[in-house]
């Protein structure tokens, strides 16, 4: 079996723990990116117990008031706190793209792990199928999706989904027909287990970890691709996004000259979190292929 985690080169971190040198390999950078997305999740999650005002109340502030203390971010064009339509907006915008990430490692990491160990028939129609979705236009296919089958949550999370399910079910595949030929596999199969078992016990554990790497950036895109779907016009009917308040705050070439904050402060948290999730995402991936390499 392979070994989680890898002997230090330094001779004097011998009696390091293995979960301090992992710590310490991923980088600060990681642990504040994950620190922001973190804060951000729980915002949204505790919104309804703070002390927020109504992202639906008017006349809060005045019209496109700048930041002021108990105003932080200003406020709207209608007078909203902008402040707090940010942390309700975040609640759809994370969901979408948390469902949209799920279905795809779900489903594409699934077919893709199936397709790389028993190969065939099966992998030649998995194939195909991955490189259908990937040759099709995702917004067009995403746009033709949430018109037929509607502008919830719900539905547009799946056709986000839908997406994710040829790139996370290519890199799974990929993985898998690697570690298929590892030596701890064979010595699994030699001494009796069976395919179930070396699948959930041998191979999924070792495709797992660059499957999560990918699903942290692909959650970055579902909400990027979110906030295109609001500016089209076709995102959630019914609550706020941050997509569609950026649209809102930025429809008028007028309020956006006199009020940019209105917009630029969730355009803000916007990119600080899809950012803090491509830099995890990205050194999740980095750390654990130079792993692979001894294996």
């Amino acid at each position: 079996m392979t070994e989680l985690w890898l002997p230090s080169a330094d001779p004097t971190a011998e009696d390091e723990k293995p979960p301090l040198a992992l710590w310490r390999r991923l980088g600060f950078g990681f642990w504040v990116s994950v620190g922001w997305v973190l804060l951000v999740i729980g915002l949204a999650l505790l919104a309804p117990i703070l002390p927020l005002e109504d992202p639906n109340a008017t006349g809060v502030g005045g019209r496109l008031e700048g930041p002021r203390p108990g105003l932080w971010f200003g406020a709207d064009s209608t007078g909203r706190d902008v402040f707090s339509l940010t942390i309700w907006g975040a609640r759809i915008s994370l969901v979408v793209g948390f469902i949209a990430i799920v279905v795809g490692l779900l489903v594409g990491g699934s077919i893709g792990i199936l397709a790389g160990y028993f190969r065939g028939l099966f992998d030649g129609v998995a194939s195909f199928a991955f490189a259908t979705l990937l040759s099709f236009p995702a917004l067009i296919l995403a746009i033709l999706i949430t018109t037929l089958l509607g502008r919830t949550v719900f539905w547009i999370s799946i056709s986000l989904g839908i997406l994710a399910i040829a790139p996370v079910g290519r890199l799974a595949r990929a993985q898998t027909l690697v570690f298929a030929e590892k030596e701890f596999v064979m010595a699994a199969r030699i001494l009796g287990a069976d395919d179930r078992r070396i699948l959930i016990r041998e191979i999924l554990p070792n495709v797992v970890v660059p499957m999560s790497a990918l699903a942290l950036l692909g959650m970055s895109i579902a909400i990027v691709a979110e906030g295109t779907l609001a500016f089209l016009g076709i995102s959630v009917a019914d609550g706020l996004s941050w997509g569609k308040q950026i649209f809102e705050a930025g429809s008028r070439a007028t309020d956006l000259q006199t009020g940019p904050h209105a917009a630029l402060f969730p355009i803000g948290v916007v990119f600080l979190t899809v950012l803090s999730l491509n830099f995890a995402g990205d050194r999740l991936r980095e750390v654990f292929d130079a792993k692979e390499l001894s294996l």
